[in-house]
C-alpha cells in the first residue's frame, strides 16, 4: 500500500524576498547577505543547494530546502524524510553546509536504536537498515535487500538504468498488529480497514508487521509477510531510484501497477521463475476478470488513467485495473511504459 494521502506535490519556486526579511527578522542566528542571494535561485528536488539546522516544534531537524512560499517550508530532511512546517514555527535557524548528503548508515542506525528502543534491533543489509523485534534478524534482514536488487535487475534487464539511492532504506517491522496500529496513528498515517503494511513517501519508510507473530517462515501466514514485503518494498525503490518522484507523484494507477506487478513471483524472482506465466498475478488476474464481468462500464478505462477515483470508491477493483494495466504495457508496449515512466518522474507538479 502507498500512503496517498500524504501525496502533496512540491514545486520549486523563487524564494520571497518578504520571506528573507522574515526569517532574517525572527530567527535566531540570521544569515549573512552571501547566504541570503543563495537562496534566491530555485532548488531542486534532486540537489539540494546548502544544508540547514533548525528547530520545529521542539525537534532538531537537519536537511535541505526543496521549495517555498510566504506560509510554508518543504524540507528534505538528511534522514530522507520530507518535513513541511510554517516559517513561524521554526527557531534556532542556521546554514551547516553549502551541499547536502545523507546521514551515513551508522548514524541513522543509530537515531533508530533511540528512536524504538531496547525491544527492537537494527540490522544493516547493504542498502537496508531493518528495525526488527529482537532476536530476529535472521527472518528479516535479508529479504528486503533481495528484492531491492530483484527490482534493479528488473529494470536493468529491459534498458532502464536507475540512479543510485541518495538514502539508506528505512524498514520498520513490527511485532504484531496492535503496535504497528500505535506507531501508524502516532505519525499520522490513514490506513485502510485490513492494512498489512506500507510505503510513506513523507518518512521514506517501510512500515508492517509480523503476520507470523516470530514464528518460523513457512506456510500461509508467512505468505502474507511475503506478498506484504514484496509492495511495498517495490514502492520504496521506484521512490528512490528515479522511477517515481517522490516531490511530484505520478498517478496512483501507475504507482499501485507496479506495486502489484512486483507481487508475482516472475518479476521479483525472474532468475528463478524466468517465463511468462510466472510474471502473471495470478489474484490480481482473477480480480480484474471479476470486475470485467460485473461492474466494468465502457469507456472506464480512459476514466481510469486520468483520475484516482476508482481508488476511493472500489478499492480492489482499482488495484487488479492497475495490476493488468501495467502488466500489458510491460509486456507488450515496453518502450512506450519506459517511456511514461520517465514522463512522470520528470514532472515538477
Amino acid at each position: 500500500m502507498f500512503c496517498s494521502e500524504f501525496g502533496r506535490s512540491y514545486r520549486p519556486q523563487l524564494f520571497p524576498f518578504a520571506m528573507v526579511a522574515q526569517m532574517v527578522r525572527s530567527l535566531v542566528g540570521a544569515w549573512s547577505w552571501s547566504v541570503l542571494i543563495i537562496l534566491l535561485a530555485p532548488p531542486t528536488a534532486s540537489a539540494q543547494k546548502f544544508t540547514i539546522a533548525l528547530e520545529v516544534g521542539g525537534r532538531q531537524i537537519e536537511g535541505g530546502p526543496l521549495a517555498w512560499t510566504d506560509s510554508d517550508v518543504a524540507l528534505l530532511q538528511r534522514d530522507g524524510a520530507l518535513l513541511n512546517f510554517s516559517p513561524a514555527e521554526a527557531s534556532k535557524f542556521r546554514k551547516t553546509a553549502n551541499g547536502f548528503r545523507s546521514y551515513s548508515q551508522g548514524e541513522m542506525r543509530a537515531q533508530l536504536a533511540r528512536e524504538f528502543g531496547r525491544q527492537f534491533e537494527v540490522s544493516g543489509t547493504g542498502h537496508y537498515l531493518v528495525v526488527h523485534p529482537t532476536g530476529q534478524r535472521d527472518q528479516w534482514a535479508g529479504r528486503f535487500e533481495q528484492l531491492y536488487r530483484s527490482f534493479v535487475h528488473y529494470f536493468g534487464a529491459r534498458g532502464f538504468r536507475l540512479q543510485e539511492p541518495q538514502f539508506p532504506f528505512i524498514a520498520v517491522v513490527f511485532p504484531d498488529k496492535p503496535a504497528f496500529l500505535r506507531y501508524a496513528r502516532q505519525t499520522n498515517a490513514q490506513l485502510q480497514a485490513n492494512t498489512l503494511g506500507y510505503y510513506s513517501p513523507i518518512s521514506n519508510r517501510i512500515v508492517i508487521y509480523d503476520t507470523m507473530h516470530g514464528r518460523a517462515a513457512g506456510g500461509s501466514n508467512w505468505q502474507l509477510n511475503a506478498q506484504t514485503i514484496i509492495h511495498e518494498a517495490a514502492h520504496q525503490s521506484a521512490f528512490n531510484t528515479s522511477i517515481h518522484n517522490r516531490f511530484a507523484h505520478p498517478p496512483l494507477w501507475v504507482i499501485e501497477g507496479l506495486g502489484t506487478m512486483f507481487e508475482a513471483r516472475g518479476v521479483w524472482n525472474s532468475r528463478k521463475y524466468p517465463s511468462l506465466s510466472d510474471r502473471i498475478n495470478r489474484g490480481r488476474l482473477a480480480d480484474f476478470k471479476r470486475y470485467m464481468t460485473t461492474r466494468r462500464a465502457p469507456g472506464s478505462l480512459a476514466r481510469f488513467v486520468s483520475s484516482d477515483r476508482l481508488f476511493q470508491s472500489q478499492t480492489k477493483d482499482a488495484y487488479a485495473e492497475a495490476w493488468a494495466l501495467t502488466f500489458f504495457l510491460a509486456e507488450t508496449r515496453l518502450a512506450n511504459y519506459i517511456q511514461y515512466l520517465r514522463k512522470t518522474a520528470a514532472r515538477t507538479s
